[in-house]
């Protein structure tokens, strides 16, 4: 356990990102599964969503941005 105000803080602010981090991680990799799947006329709002997801992740640093546009790429390439 954390001694010092400090670490203590440290330790909390940790706890909440990391949950928010968690929150967003699943979302965008549920959207991207989404984005695999659709067929039809849902697949181009899917693959809208997930690269709107992929791009935001990318910006945050929640995922490395050259896998988010590698991701991007991918799942342009099935739309195709």
């Amino acid at each position: 356990m954390p001694r010092t105000r400090s670490a203590k803080k440290a330790m909390r602010q940790t706890k909440a990102r990391t949950a928010v981090n968690r929150a967003q991680r699943s979302a965008l990799r549920s959207a991207v599964k989404k984005a695999k799947a659709a067929t039809g006329e849902g697949r181009k709002a899917a693959l809208l969503e997930a690269e709107r997801l992929l791009d935001r992740a990318g910006r945050k640093n929640l995922i490395h941005r050259n896998t988010a546009a590698r991701t991007k790429a991918r799942l342009s390439k099935l739309a195709k």
